[in-house]
């Protein structure tokens, strides 16, 4: 299907897949659930869809675009609206909160083959009051599962070691130009109020979850004993403490449980 008038093609580099429903648009818009007083960063501007929407609910919009061709588009376009701003930037190689100058929200139709990194980069301090993403449904799914399922895995509980996960509602294929091959949906990620690590422990225990699950299908014993290297008597007292099953796997643990492991290894040092 052709660009609209106006508007270059989409870009496969890019994983450019423009939204183009505004039955779809309009529930994102809503789910930021904003007042009008609010800064909102916009993870690719794209053709402007969403970015319209913005506009007229938001005190400020900084939109960001990577794609050249569309940025004097969006500048032109947007040129009488000094309340929104179009940065040319990659968002992996951008400060959120330098570019907000304080309290933000943030949404965006994330390029699904880096939907992970903005994910990580945008829990990072400081954290947006809330984010609504468009991500493939295998994400969403992956971020909010539950301890025990089978998708449940280092996104689940780093994510929601900081953050309260929801999966808001699904976007078929159709809903985009051009289509892509997956399914997508909406989600909602809102900082919580007790995150089960400290600030200055953040790193380093998103480190060690992925370590973890890097030996997902070993017991407990076993994972502690290979990433601490520890005899299994001193491997069982340090789980002990952290009261968690040796003989459990690390896909049935809680954000909780996790949080209580590494802070028992990191007090052994």
């Amino acid at each position: 299907m052709p660009a609209p008038r106006g508007f270059p093609p989409a870009l496969k580099r890019l994983g450019q897949h423009f939204l183009a429903d505004t039955r779809v648009l309009e529930r994102i818009a809503n789910s930021l659930q904003l007042t009008g007083t609010e800064t909102v960063i916009e993870i690719g501007a794209g053709r402007g869809a969403l970015t319209d929407l913005l506009a007229r609910r938001a005190a400020r919009v900084v939109a960001l675009e990577v794609d050249r061709a569309l940025v004097p588009i969006l500048r032109a376009r947007y040129k009488d609206q000094p309340h929104v701003e179009i940065v040319e930037r990659d968002i992996l190689e951008t400060g959120l909160g330098e570019l907000a100058q304080g309290e933000f929200a943030l949404v965006g139709n994330v390029p699904y083959y880096i939907t992970t990194p903005i994910l990580f980069q945008a829990l990072e301090r400081p954290r947006p009051t809330r984010a609504v993403y468009l991500v493939q449904r295998e994400v969403a799914e992956r971020a909010a599962a539950a301890p025990g399922s089978k998708i449940y895995g280092a996104l689940s509980v780093n994510v929601q070691a900081v953050a309260r996960v929801e999966v808001l509602f699904g976007v078929p294929a159709r809903a985009f130009r051009p289509p892509p091959k997956v399914e997508s949906a909406v989600i909602r990620i809102t900082p919580r109020a007790d995150p089960v690590v400290g600030e200055a422990d953040e790193v380093a225990f998103r480190a060690m979850v992925q370590e973890i699950f890097g030996l997902r299908r070993k017991q407990m014993r076993r994972v502690v004993r290979t990433i601490a290297r520890l005899d299994a008597e001193t491997a069982d007292a340090y789980l002990a403490t952290a009261a968690v099953d040796p003989d459990a796997r690390p896909e049935t643990l809680s954000p909780e449980e996790f949080a209580r492991v590494y802070a028992t290894l990191k007090g052994r040092d």
